[in-house]
């Protein structure tokens, strides 16, 4: 990701509630990025994120090898 896209995407972020930034006028300047309360919320969203594939593999495993056979590594 470049500089740019990365400052676009912490504006866009900061613009949606989910960071605050602090920004440090010293040589050279200085800019910190923090998670919001917001972003905390999310926590348990992508926990369970997590979660579903370890319950689910096998399902999705049989499901793949039902349509095309075994899976290839």
């Amino acid at each position: 990701m470049s500089a740019k896209m990365l400052a676009q995407r912490l504006r866009q972020l900061e613009c949606d509630g989910f960071v605050t930034r602090t920004h440090y006028e010293e040589v050279p300047p200085r800019v910190e990025y923090e998670a919001t309360a917001l972003a905390a919320s999310l926590g348990p969203v992508f926990a369970a994120l997590g979660e579903w594939p370890r319950q689910h593999l096998a399902e999705v495993e049989a499901a793949r090898a039902a349509y095309e056979g075994p899976l290839v590594s």
